[in-house]
């Protein structure tokens, strides 16, 4: 998804037929590599974006198909050239990747060789200031990549504090969440927040930073995303079709950009490769089948060229696994819960005084309520 400039070939290797790709998906040929293409087959790109991922796919083999999904309506209008370059191998759908399974069933196909997931936002969006997802451009808070349903302004203006504080702190992972919530809930009743500059201005005056530091806003701004787009739960139920999709042999890559992404990814596989005890997060059960293999060392990152040609791959994780033919399980409630927000484990001060923004002393090594 977040990549930088080249073109891809055409749909028989040469030259593309006027079909431009401004972008190139980071970790390419470790997913072409863990995806196992060179038998053809039937394939699923979750996250098509601008279309690199099902362009190499379909390169790779002449009797490949794709089934290609993105939730944003920018992407589907502008991968039309795709789908008319590539004489029918390729069918793009507009919808949620967790509802694989049905945009599966429509478009006729009965099971995927191989499935390919790149989760978060794309470097695409980011650029665009009107889709409000990038504190570095001034543009409307919005961040919704359906364009549809609660905005970014929605939550940041109507939510409680305590809600506000759970998702920067949950889905942002940041120490300031309670001081932040505190200060957008006093600073709302005099101005809605409705840009992003606004917004990012504002946790810029609370948060100090040295030269070389993120963004002040950075944790923030990937929590009201991740939030808005619900991207944890549908990264759990994509999990989880994927696994009722794949034939056996199949393959499921899977690229993630921050640890709550990639933490939920270990988690799942590790539940389904059989590894009793592989995780803390979920110890696997006696009587439990396998319904994956996980061969080799993950993750896989980005190496010293592709970081050089694209920063932006410098925080990318692949980590793939295998279908075997035994029965797809029931939900991993370890799995849905680390996607979901805890109930409301905020807590006001005590003492009414303001907060230092220090989380507390507890000692729950997932951090839950210490903010």
């Amino acid at each position: 998804m977040t990549g930088l400039g080249a073109s891809d070939g055409g749909a028989d290797g040469g030259p593309a037929r006027h079909v431009s790709a401004p972008h190139i998906p980071v970790l390419l040929n470790e997913v072409l590599a863990a995806l196992e293409l060179s038998s053809g087959g039937d394939f699923l790109d979750g996250t098509f974006g601008a279309g690199g991922y099902t362009r190499a796919i379909l390169n790779a083999n002449p009797t490949t198909r794709v089934l290609a999904l993105d939730r944003d309506p920018t992407a589907i209008a502008a991968g039309q050239a795709v789908v008319a370059a590539y004489g029918g191998r390729l069918t793009l759908v507009e919808t949620e990747f967790s509802n694989m399974e049905a945009a599966a069933e429509e478009a006729g196909f009965a099971g995927f060789d191989g499935i390919v997931l790149d989760i978060g936002v794309s470097s695409m969006q980011l650029d665009q200031a009107i889709r409000g997802f990038s504190f570095r451009n001034d543009g409307p808070l919005d961040m919704r990549m359906a364009g549809e349903g609660e905005s970014a302004a929605d939550i940041v203006n109507s939510e409680s504090e305590a809600r506000i504080a759970d998702i920067l702190y949950h889905y942002g992972e940041e120490r300031l969440s309670r001081v932040i919530a505190r200060a957008i809930v006093a600073d709302r009743t005099e101005t809605p927040f409705t840009t992003t500059r606004q917004l990012s201005e504002m946790i810029g005056r609370i948060i100090r930073t040295k030269p070389g530091d993120i963004h002040p806003a950075t944790r923030s701004f990937q929590a009201l995303r991740i939030a808005v787009n619900d991207e944890l739960g549908e990264l759990a139920r994509a999990l989880h079709a994927a696994e009722r999709l794949l034939k056996p042999g199949g393959r499921l890559a899977v690229v993630s950009f921050h640890s709550l992404e990639d933490r939920i990814v270990k988690v799942f596989f590790a539940s389904r490769s059989g590894r009793v005890g592989g995780s803390r997060y979920a110890p696997m059960q006696a009587h439990q089948v396998a319904t994956f293999k996980v061969e080799g060392k993950w993750p896989q990152t980005a190496g010293e060229a592709e970081l050089s040609a694209n920063p932006r791959s410098r925080s990318a994780k692949l980590r793939a696994a295998i279908r075997t033919d035994a029965a797809p399980q029931g939900p991993d409630e370890a799995v849905f819960a680390l996607a979901a927000l805890p109930a409301q484990s905020y807590r006001k001060p005590s003492s009414g005084k303001p907060s230092s923004g220090k989380p507390s002393s507890g000692k729950g090594k997932t951090g839950r309520g210490r903010r």
